[in-house]
């Protein structure tokens, strides 16, 4: 398993409600083992977290599926971390 880095930026126009259903799809994941860690930055324009997945293109399936993105008021960007 590979670790990936999901930045989770708000845009201008995003939806505050869209803030607890990706809070709840992050709790999914944890449930099921994928995520690592998440949380939003201080300053509140987004926030990160780390899955684990066998690819990049796993990452981006399962990033792809959280309603920030959905919603299309966030911008998602994956990072392959190779954190130690």
């Amino acid at each position: 398993m590979n670790r990936y880095l999901v930045m989770a930026m708000r845009r201008p126009d995003f939806d505050p409600a869209v803030v607890q259903p990706h809070k709840d799809f992050l709790e999914g994941l944890r449930a099921g083992g994928s995520l690592e860690l998440a949380g939003p930055f201080g300053n509140q324009p987004g926030g990160a977290y780390l899955l684990r997945a066998e690819s990049l293109d796993e990452a981006r399936r399962i990033a792809h599926e959280d309603p920030a993105h959905t919603s299309g008021g966030w911008d998602i960007t994956i990072y392959e971390w190779q954190a130690r």
